[in-house]
């Protein structure tokens, strides 16, 4: 069975890795013409991804890569000194199993254990799916396939073929931006943060970078004019949000006009109740975003990949069965993260500073507390913080008995 993935980034790599163990014919096309390296920001993988990226092999290479964060200073206008917290035991609250890592390092990663086994072909696109699995690309020559995945990100051109624009969507109020910097603004080990009403600043590096990453998110009182591919307005919108902040984030602007990488989106949910059209699905954020940078997208990511591959491996090629064996399991997680996402897009952007207050003095209670009484304390609310730790991982024999 021949298998088609759009897009290279994680969920792609990842769905490749375990179709090919099951003997699948995959074939990966990426737009970009080459791994995309454009200074993206820092993802979490929680349990069932570790889980997922231990049995994969790639594990040990993917902790060699964390950022090696270890304190959060947070700055307020109104106080003369930071707060200092305690990062780890703040993400411990969350996870009992964690790592903190690059996007691009981590894509990199699920790339180098998927090349062998996959076809890789850089710098192309679909441009067209017929009912019979006909593909037609941009600069390739026609090509059939049994089964077509898109995994290409929130702007997915494959659900965009497949399911047209008219894609349920709830914008969730804020924006993300991510901005390469020069290195001597951040130290290794150290996240700054700057918290305003609607709008927060941070910082970091890490060893292995060649430069700093500068992190804004913001929730304007309206919606922006925006463009996702109009970049100079972008940076224009993200000036006016910030000037002024402080000195420190001052100089962080400083860079956005020639930063060798730039990232700006809104913070956007999908909201499709199936993901599947005929011999054609959806995986990671192009079928179930549950918002960047609020929701968990990346280790739902890598667990929706896990499943659709075993769903595909256990049905033995019959993809309507899979397909609906493989929406079946992820809704519960999607639906939850969904919910915790539109949660966390208010908590982590709070809008007033009475929000700022409250949210920074959690975080310092739980650099005061104890981990494990913060531990004990989250597993309390499963479908709160700990829900990405406490979704199931299925054992799929059909893939995982392969070697």
């Amino acid at each position: 069975m021949r298998i088609l993935i759009s897009g290279a980034s994680i969920a792609g790599p990842v769905l490749a890795y375990w179709l090919t163990r099951s003997g699948f014919d995959v074939t990966v096309v990426e737009r970009a013409p080459a791994l995309r390296k454009t200074g993206g920001h820092a993802v979490d993988l929680f349990r069932p991804a570790m889980e997922i990226s231990e049995r994969m092999g790639v594990l040990p290479r993917i902790e060699e890569h964390a950022t090696g964060t270890t304190v959060l200073s947070a700055y307020r206008p109104w106080a003369v000194k930071p707060a200092r917290i305690d990062y780890l035991k703040l993400i411990g609250a969350f996870s009992d199993r964690h790592v903190e890592i690059m996007r691009d390092d981590l894509s990199e990663i699920y790339y180098d254990a998927s090349r062998d086994g996959a076809e890789y072909v850089f710098g192309d696109q679909i441009t067209g799916i017929d009912d019979d699995g006909g593909v037609s690309f941009e600069h390739g020559t026609r090509r059939r396939f049994d089964l077509i995945v898109g995994a290409d990100g929130l702007h997915s051109g494959v659900r965009r073929i497949v399911f047209g624009d008219d894609v349920p969507e709830r914008f969730l109020g804020g924006y993300l931006s991510v901005v390469s910097v020069p290195k001597p603004l951040a130290l290794v080990g150290e996240m700054d943060g700057y918290f305003d009403p609607d709008r927060v600043a941070m910082i970091y590096t890490a060893d292995h970078l060649d430069d700093a990453r500068a992190v804004f998110m913001f929730r304007p009182t309206q919606p922006l004019d925006y463009d996702h591919r109009d970049t100079a307005r972008q940076q224009a919108q993200l000036r006016a949000a910030f000037s002024g902040m402080s000195a420190q984030v001052d100089s962080w602007l400083e860079e956005v006009e020639h930063t060798p990488a730039f990232y700006f989106d809104a913070i956007t949910q999908l909201e499709l109740t199936g993901w599947s059209r005929g011999r054609v699905t959806l995986v990671g954020d192009a079928g179930y975003c549950p918002g960047p940078a609020v929701g968990g997208s990346t280790s739902l990511a890598v667990y929706g990949a896990y499943v659709l591959a075993g769903e595909i491996a256990t049905a033995a090629g019959d993809y309507a069965s899979a397909f609906a064996a493989y929406e079946t399991t992820m809704m519960p997680s999607v639906v939850g993260s969904r919910s915790l996402a539109r949660a966390n897009a208010k908590t982590l952007v709070p809008g007033s500073r009475w929000g700022v207050r409250a949210l920074v003095g959690v975080a310092r209670a739980v650099s005061v507390l104890p981990l494990g009484v913060t531990q004990a304390l989250a597993r309390l609310n499963r479908k709160g913080v700990r829900l990405y730790d406490t979704m199931p991982l299925p054992d799929y024999p059909a893939v995982t008995a392969r070697t």
